[in-house]
């Protein structure tokens, strides 16, 4: 089945807010999350099909420029009304629906479009990895851990998630944390395990010595070392030294990622569907990557099982190689919005469910409604009801 033969109206957008204590702060080198605010929304079929999605954008604006409450407003005033009552023939088109005439806003947009391919598996009664097109049963998936107080604290958290099974360990680095840290994880660890760096832009040019001392732990990959928008810098820093540059921030759409390509900025991409604007810029983009023997994987914002749902979905698409951040809920949360609750097996897989409909997890709506905070319905021609 292709994605562009289920056609749905969207009768009604439901956007919650819920707060989700995480289990421990988590620490990158921009900010320190304590509790997720969360933006939720549940998308409804004129003939009463419904599928939930999430908007990944954090609190502050420490990751890109939107926060969640932009983006509610941005999907409440703006974009919901570019989809509401309309006849859709699929969700392929719902991104340029909601791009034209509007600049920027990509995780608002992803919320609305990624929950327009929910919504189509749902209508059709199929899985939505098969309806993107994916071809996996199970994924890969690693580990991201947070600056931690000093190496040894690292280290330990490093062992035990091999022990757990990860098949990739992430760690999060910053200036005067980076180097010893690396160090004592590879050594810990030993040179069989995959280990990465993450700086989230923590850097500059003038760090390029003290980065390429990095190399000497044969790390899968550098991720985004440099500022959140550059290109050429990053091709610069490529060119000093041999581990791998991903880039995360930097590619907010295709064009991004041929730049990339074209300068040498990086050999690898994150690709995480909330910062592009959905499924179908996130599957150009692994088709581009694809055609350029550029390997992808698919980070993490700290979702919840929803979003979890739709990253699995899209990591089970053939050229994401690298593991990516998709733990299962434990890892972050003392009890998850859906059931079941994502888990990983012991060879460090998380299964794609691919024998159930829609998102394959069911919500768990007493818990979700114990955690609103804020609540609206957006109905055609804008109406607003603002429920709670």
């Amino acid at each position: 089945m292709t994605a562009s033969a289920t056609a749905f109206t969207v009768d009604a957008i439901t956007l919650r807010e819920i707060r989700l204590a995480l289990k421990e702060p988590f620490r990158i080198s921009s900010g320190t999350i304590h509790e997720r605010r969360i933006a939720l929304l549940e998308l409804t079929d004129r003939d009463g099909a419904s599928c939930w999605s999430e908007c990944v954008a954090f609190q502050l604006p420490i990751y890109t420029a939107e926060t969640i409450d932009t983006a509610w407003m941005a999907i409440r005033e703006w974009l919901a009304p570019r989809i509401l009552g309309r006849s859709l023939d699929g969700p392929e088109g719902v991104h340029a629906l909601l791009n034209e005439g509007i600049k920027g806003h990509n995780m608002a947009k992803a919320a609305l479009e990624m929950g327009c391919w929910g919504l189509a598996a749902e209508v059709a009664r199929v899985p939505l990895s098969r309806l993107l097109g994916g071809t996996r049963d199970r994924v890969p998936t690693g580990i991201s851990l947070g600056i931690q107080q000093d190496s040894a604290a690292l280290v330990a958290r490093a062992q035990a998630a091999v022990r757990d099974g990860y098949r990739k360990v992430k760690v999060k680095i910053r200036p005067g944390q980076d180097v010893e840290y690396v160090r004592a994880v590879r050594e810990a660890l030993g040179p069989a395990i995959g280990i990465m760096a993450d700086a989230n832009s923590a850097y500059t040019l003038k760090d390029a010595d003290h980065l390429a001392a990095l190399d000497a732990f044969d790390l899968i990959m550098l991720e985004q070392p440099l500022g959140e928008d550059d290109l050429v810098r990053h091709a610069t820093l490529q060119r000093r030294m041999t581990t791998p540059i991903c880039l995360d921030e930097s590619v907010t759409g295709v064009d991004r990622a041929e730049d990339m390509i074209a300068l040498g900025s990086g050999r690898i991409v994150n690709i995480k569907p909330g910062r592009v604007g959905g499924f179908a810029v996130s599957k150009a983009i692994h088709d581009l990557c694809a055609s350029a023997s550029i390997p992808v994987w698919c980070g993490g914002m700290l979702e919840s099982g929803i979003g979890r749902a739709y990253n699995v979905a899209l990591a089970s698409l053939p050229n994401f190689s690298l593991p990516g951040d998709l733990s299962p809920s434990a890892r972050y949360w003392h009890r998850d919005v859906v059931t079941p609750e994502w888990t990983m097996d012991a060879d460090g897989m998380v299964t794609v469910p691919r024998e159930h409909p829609g998102l394959g997890v069911a919500l768990d709506r007493e818990f979700l409604d114990a955690l609103t905070v804020r609540r609206e319905v957006v109905r055609p021609e804008r109406t607003v009801v603002a429920v709670s």
